[in-house]
């Protein structure tokens, strides 16, 4: 467990991204497309697998005959190597199977391929998201290929983050002391009708029919632009996709149904004169002739590229493809909770933002091609931001790869803009009550999506729609939330009816609802924002109050639905502390809205329900439960120690809300749970429900009961270890100065998720890619003691450990780029966006220190408080490229 820990990252190693190589490569598929897209994921052979930019959810959904291949020759010594542009060492490392994961599942199609044509000997796969490259390692050829690829990753900006499209860049240098030359080869299926689940082998599929292939070119690239006009404008697989070659003398293979066709068109098409110029055949001397014209039913047509070059010894060449794709038409595809309502042949249509931007893939193709410098640029200043901090390089991957599961088809964007997000994507964790395919649990869960924090730091609005969603749509006209949202809003939302995990309202939900929105304010929401849901909010608080604090002691009891999809019935520190952040919440949002008697009143109850909660259920090392013997006694943990009871306190701190409860009595809360909960080893061990956790794995338990007491039927759950659970407890040690404790759970977290057994960018819960995971982005702002309030405009560095260099990105709501501390110089540069100060806290600045903007001195006052703060006599504006100094 503490290998990751303790292994010293090597500084190339850290600033270039996470490498994989070997065993660890086995379960490695990085997804690729915008947000709100679908995706196509680049597996750790090189393979592309996990198509699922239809409008629906499939983890195993591929498209056969899309790959990469290179043909390289030399006339003396004569050589004429071709291969497919995919590792076959991956093929065959062993297949011991992860339980409840399947991302090292390679299609049969591939494997096939693999079996006609030669791969590659072996590939290394480099991550640092968004960018993926992957080193192609073969002792017989006479070049070297590298790939890089990537979709545009740019925080704050959700649009330019929104792209359907993959850029993939190929370097090729001749490592010979002779000439050489050949073509690299691109294809795509045309696989437009594909329902993203219907089998497809070959090409053929019993959706195709009438796909037609036509040749696009312009000045700046080549495409093949695939089509099917047979199918009407609604149909769910209408759409648009697009292969193109950015590289000048690209030469087209229109329409081809095997392989073997586009192997020996490229083994065909390499003539030169004695000069420098290609000169290319006739097609039909040099390929097979496939019919023109639309494909005959069950059949449809591939598409291919041919790069050709010629390399001098030692030089290298570079060859950019893209491929896009365009599906408007989505659909209600997916089972909603709550009762069945029969809605007769009604289709439900929810369409795609990204749709409304781009007219089809084309228009994508050419929006990337003209903004390409810039979109890279960013992107890569956000990946190098991480990679290049001091931060250990699994830190830094698994801080990365946060930005993945925004991006991933648990998540959707509806043509009117509004953000959704299921709990995860079905698939191997959930075949044994669901099904392979969708979503998981829909929709917008409020009790799973409490944990996420990632997608409200990258790209706020989105968050923000989200919250405006709950309160403008979900709410019911008695207050309370329910925690699922129904599709489309018009329909009945869970307004008195059971919703199903749990059966009733979420009450942990409703109060992550209250924290989530407070969470959105500090961000930057604005004071109009805030004007408009704040009546919700407070209808909200007093509902809770009116429900289930009866006593008015500030302690909630009765029936508490919760995120375990049962109910706790009897006093218990994981709602009660939630409840205690969500006072102190709703307190500093009264302030701001200037309604000092309702902040009174809720932090008298707040003080109360401290107390209370304190003194009923501290047992000495950890809170414990008082089950209500009245209700229902199924699921309850009473004397155990839940992993979960301080999940309030992590949000306090996230959100810098002080104490909630003793603070000793929080530490040593804290390491009862890791002394209690953490397990290493799984071998012998009784799983009662899902399997996250195995073998020589370690891993954090939901429940233990370390002095006996488990009830008959207890905390369902119990037995399991969930990630998003992991990175809150983990990261709550490290507030709390618990390091070692903190970096431990951590660790052994991205250990299981290393490739070898399991895929370092998909966690998996009750789904793939699972939004309870997105708890991992509090890392960053723990270990950096991040924090900014941006109606106050202060921004805040505390870091828990200090190196004699200390390097980390952070982000507010306006802007991003890197925080710097050596022993005598602190640095904050904008990297993008403009960053908004007023305020500075840092630990242990003197207050004499020289203040500069971009090398001019500027006035400022100091305040000492905790930390030494800096107000500035005018509020400061970063712009990108900016940098405050601190001497």
């Amino acid at each position: 467990m503490t290998d990751l820990v303790s292994k010293p990252t090597h500084p190339e190693q850290r600033r270039t991204g996470y490498l994989y190589r070997g065993e660890t490569l086995r379960h490695v598929a990085m997804p690729l497309g915008g947000i709100g897209c679908g995706q196509i994921a680049l597996g750790g052979d090189g393979g592309l697998r996990q198509w699922q930019m239809v409008n629906q959810i499939n983890h195993l959904g591929f498209v056969p005959d899309s790959f990469f291949a290179i043909r390289a020759t030399c006339g003396e010594p004569p050589i004429n190597e071709v291969r497919i542009l995919q590792s076959r060492e991956v093929l065959n490392l062993p297949t011991e199977q992860t339980p409840l994961v399947n991302d090292n599942v390679i299609p049969e199609d591939q494997r096939m391929l693999l079996q006609r044509f030669p791969g590659v000997t072996r590939t290394t796969f480099t991550g640092a998201y968004p960018f993926a490259r992957i080193g192609y390692e073969d002792e017989q050829l006479p070049v070297e290929v590298e790939l890089e690829a990537y979709t545009p990753f740019v925080p704050l900006d959700a649009e330019k983050s929104s792209l359907p499209a993959i850029l993939f860049s190929f370097n090729v240098r001749n490592r010979l002391p002779y000439e050489v030359h050949g073509n690299l080869g691109a294809t795509l299926q045309n696989a437009i009708g594909w329902d993203g689940l219907t089998p497809i082998s070959g090409n053929r599929c019993s959706l195709y029919g009438g796909n037609v292939n036509r040749v696009h070119r312009r000045s700046r690239y080549t495409s093949i632009v695939m089509e099917n006009p047979s199918l009407s404008g609604d149909h769910p697989g209408a759409g648009q996709m697009v292969l193109s070659c950015l590289t000048p003398g690209t030469i087209t293979y229109e329409r081809w149904t095997t392989p073997e066709q586009f192997i020996q068109y490229m083994q065909g098409n390499l003539f030169f004169t004695q000069g420098t110029r290609f000169t290319r055949q006739p097609v039909s001397q040099n390929s097979p002739l496939v019919p023109g014209g639309s494909s005959p039913a069950g059949e449809t047509c591939n598409g291919g590229l041919l790069t050709p070059f010629r390399l001098a010894p030692g030089e290298t060449t570079t060859i950019i493809f893209i491929m896009s794709w365009h599906f408007p038409n989505r659909y209600l595809n997916f089972d909603q909770f709550g009762t069945r309502r029969d809605y007769g042949k009604s289709k439900f249509w929810l369409g795609n933002a990204y749709t409304t931007r781009f007219a089809d893939a084309l228009e994508v193709t050419e929006y990337l091609i003209d903004n390409r410098a810039s979109l890279e640029d960013a992107s890569r200043r956000w990946s190098e931001g991480i990679f290049q901090s001091t931060l250990d390089s699994w830190l830094a991957e698994a801080l990365a790869a946060q930005g993945i599961f925004m991006r991933s088809p648990t998540v959707f964007q509806t043509e009117d803009g509004r953000f959704y997000g299921f709990e995860g994507s079905l698939g191997a964790s959930t075949q044994m009550w669901n099904a392979l395919y969708g979503g998981s649990c829909p929709l917008n869960c409020t009790h799973v999506w409490n944990y996420e924090m990632a997608l409200s730091r990258l790209f706020p609005r989105l968050e923000q729609s989200m919250r405006e969603t709950d309160f403008e749509h979900a709410q019911s006209a008695e207050g309370y939330i329910p925690h699922r949202t129904v599709l489309p809003l018009y329909l009945p939302q869970f307004w008195n009816e059971p919703i199903g995990g749990p059966t009733n309202p979420a009450l942990d939900g409703m109060l992550g609802t209250i924290l989530k929105t407070y969470r959105e304010v500090r961000q930057g929401a604005g004071d109009a924002w805030l004007d408009r849901l704040w009546p919700r909010v407070k209808m909200l608080v007093q509902y809770i109050v009116a429900h289930w604090d009866e006593n008015d002691d500030g302690v909630l009891e009765g029936e508490q639905p919760n995120t375990y999809d049962i109910a706790f019935y009897g006093p218990n520190m994981y709602i009660g502390a939630l409840w205690l952040a969500a006072l102190r919440a709703t307190e500093e949002l009264a302030k701001q809205q200037g309604e000092a008697s309702f902040a009174r009143e809720v932090r008298q109850r707040f003080e109360r329900g401290s107390t209370r909660y304190d003194e009923l259920l501290w047992n000495g090392e950890y809170y414990i439960q008082i089950i209500d013997d009245t209700m229902p006694q199924a699921d309850q943990f009473g004397e155990g120690c839940l992993a979960d009871q301080l999940f309030g306190q992590w949000w306090a701190h996230m959100l810098d809300l002080g104490y909630l409860l003793p603070e000793q009595h929080v530490k040593t809360t804290l390491r009862s749970i890791v002394q209690y909960n953490v397990r290493h080893g799984f071998r012998d061990f009784e799983h009662h429900y899902r399997v996250f956790a195995n073998d020589e794995d370690s891993g954090l338990l939901v429940c233990t009961w370390p002095h006996g007491g488990r009830p008959e039927i207890p905390v369902r759950y119990c037995d399991e270890v969930w990630t998003g659970m992991e990175y809150q407890v983990g990261v709550h040690c490290l507030f709390e100065g618990l390091h070692d404790e903190g970096l431990s759970i951590l660790s052994a977290l991205r250990q299981r998720y290393d490739g070898t057994h399991r895929n370092p960018y998909n966690e998996v819960e009750c789904g793939d890619h699972y939004a309870r995971a997105m708890a991992g982005w509090s890392m960053l702002e723990a270990l950096s003691g991040f924090t900014y309030h941006a109606v106050k405009g202060l921004l805040s560095f505390a870091p828990r450990e200090r190196a004699p260099e200390f390097r980390v990105p952070f982000i507010t709501g306006s802007g991003w780029g890197t925080f710097e501390w050596t022993e005598d110089h602190i640095r904050l540069t904008c990297a993008y966006g403009k960053i908004h100060i007023r305020q500075l806290s840092l630990p242990g600045c003197p207050a004499n220190a020289r203040v500069t903007l971009d090398g001019k001195h500027i006035r400022v006052e100091t305040r000492q408080d905790d930390n030494q703060t800096f107000v500035f006599a005018e509020p400061l504006v970063l712009p990108a490229d900016s940098c405050l100094e601190i001497d």
